[in-house]
């Protein structure tokens, strides 16, 4: 088995909450985000409740990097395949 950059482990011990949710979950990540900072901001009652905007926004900063990084991959994994086809080459 090769040691490539882009095969990931299955088990992380020491890996955050939000490790290895995808796309999908990057995406629900950001609209939970957003519903929660417009509930804190619109919604809410409490005036002084700036944590929960701040960990709103959290929320919505990691799952804006999960999908960059979600969508970065995979434009980097067709790049090799498109030259392949050029080549002429088959995998």
């Amino acid at each position: 088995m090769t040691n490539d950059e882009h095969d990931r482990p299955d088990a992380h011990p020491e890996a955050p909450w939000w490790w290895g949710i995808g796309p999908v979950g990057a995406v629900l990540l950001i609209v939970v985000g957003i519903v929660g900072t417009l509930w804190v901001f619109v919604w809410s009652d409490a005036m002084d409740d700036t944590t929960a905007g701040y960990q709103a926004g959290k929320v919505i900063a990691i799952g804006l990097v999960l999908l960059g990084t979600a969508v970065l991959e995979r434009f980097r994994s067709r790049r090799p395949r498109a030259a392949e086809a050029e080549d002429g080459r088959d995998s």
